[in-house]
């Protein structure tokens, strides 16, 4: 083995855990400056600036020619984000979800991939196509914050006259001049993070490709996990320092808004840019775009389940993820357990799974229609709202 490929890939984890401490940092004090929540800013800065991976990934492969390169990454990116990378942060510490996520921002998640899949019914994306994805992110982003804002002013609007009755006071400039510098440092920090991140995961990409090229592995396989796991690492990175930290809103809505992200953004500019537009293979059609579908709506049941992703749950996911991965090994050399594997998956551990969740979703759906809300709920503020004293 090449020792310029052991170092790459050493340089690019330094860099994914450098870049993520400085993302996370920065954006968690931009929260609190900005006087939005840590989710919404999971929801936009955080998640959009992890997704830069497959942004350059997926703008590139259409400017070289290869367009039909985007969807494999950015369905891939989006499986790996839910099973991988939200299962793996679980793992660490059970994530508490703010009810706004489970209200409406996993529903988007779930009608953009719906849309998508929809969209791509006639082999095409186009860029009428990609136009109406990225109009659909802009609208988004911009209710999420209008929201955000709306909830952080009417909570603080009780505490905004001092307990004397006076105002700010002769003192306001100061405290301008230091809003103003502490929210142009955390945006250094934002930016910094971005940078480490991206530069990390192409490295390790570049490693893992190099691995695998020698091994003699497909460039099917290497897009379909090397380039997806490798372009969703930033957003493991993140959700597990975010965790660590204890910004665990952050965590769910860099998963979600990554997502949304790479179905507006990143789909939908590359449907825009590429001459022809996307073309979407017939296996994608198949297998891999309902699979993404499925696994957003897999998220439902498991976050309306006490507002929690708890440690057995995320287990589950990984578990599904890895159960992926071994289906796309096995297709991709055509070994003979694949029959049997498929079979097994598809009229067992799916539909037990499937009951399980539908099973444990009905009970805590008619736990609180009884009046009985689980204590987790009323453990879980809104991170925006104020209260006085």
């Amino acid at each position: 083995m090449n020792v310029l490929v052991i170092l790459a890939l050493a340089a690019g984890f330094v860099l994914l855990i450098a870049g993520g401490e400085s993302l996370v940092r920065g954006a968690g004090s931009l929260a609190r400056t900005m006087g939005m929540s840590s989710l919404v800013v999971g929801l936009t800065v955080v998640s959009f600036t992890t997704s830069a991976p497959e942004l350059a990934v997926s703008t590139d492969a259409a400017l070289s020619g290869y367009p039909g390169l985007a969807v494999g990454n950015v369905v891939g990116s989006n499986i790996a984000n839910i099973l991988f990378v939200l299962g793996a942060s679980a793992l660490f510490v059970p994530l508490l979800v703010n009810s706004q996520v489970v209200r409406a921002d996993i529903p988007v998640m779930v009608v953009l991939s719906v849309v998508v899949l929809l969209m791509a019914l006639d082999g095409n994306l186009g860029r009428v196509d990609g136009g109406l994805l990225f109009a659909a992110l802009v609208v988004y982003v911009a209710v999420t914050v209008i929201v955000s804002r709306r909830r952080a002013i009417d909570g603080s609007a009780s505490v905004r006259v001092s307990a004397d009755g006076s105002g700010p006071g002769a003192d306001g400039p100061v405290r301008s001049t230091t809003r103003t510098r502490s929210i142009l440092v955390d945006l250094a920090f934002v930016a910094l993070g971005t940078v480490l991140l991206v530069a990390g995961a192409r490295l390790l990409v570049y490693g893992a490709s190099a691995i695998a090229t020698a091994l003699g592995v497909s460039d099917l396989l290497i897009g379909l996990t090397v380039v997806a796991v490798g372009t969703s690492l930033p957003e493991l990175v993140t959700c597990v320092v975010a965790v660590r930290r204890g910004e665990r809103d952050m965590a769910v809505g860099n998963i979600v808004g990554s997502n949304v992200f790479n179905l507006g953004a990143v789909l939908g500019l590359t449907a825009v840019i590429a001459p022809e537009g996307i073309a979407v293979a017939p296996a994608a059609l198949r297998f891999d775009l309902p699979i993404m579908v499925a696994v957003a709506l897999v998220l439902l049941p498991i976050t309306l389940t006490r507002l929690t992703v708890t440690r057995w749950e995320g287990t589950l996911l990984v578990g599904f993820y890895a159960a992926y991965i071994s289906y796309l090994v096995l297709e991709a050399t055509e070994h003979a357990v694949l029959r049997p594997y498929s079979a097994a998956m598809l009229w067992f551990v799916i539909p037990l799974t499937a009951l399980w969740l539908s099973a444990v979703m009905i009970h805590e759906l008619s736990t609180r229609w009884r009046g009985g809300k689980p204590e987790v709920n009323r453990a879980v503020p809104d991170p925006t709202e104020r209260r006085p004293g």
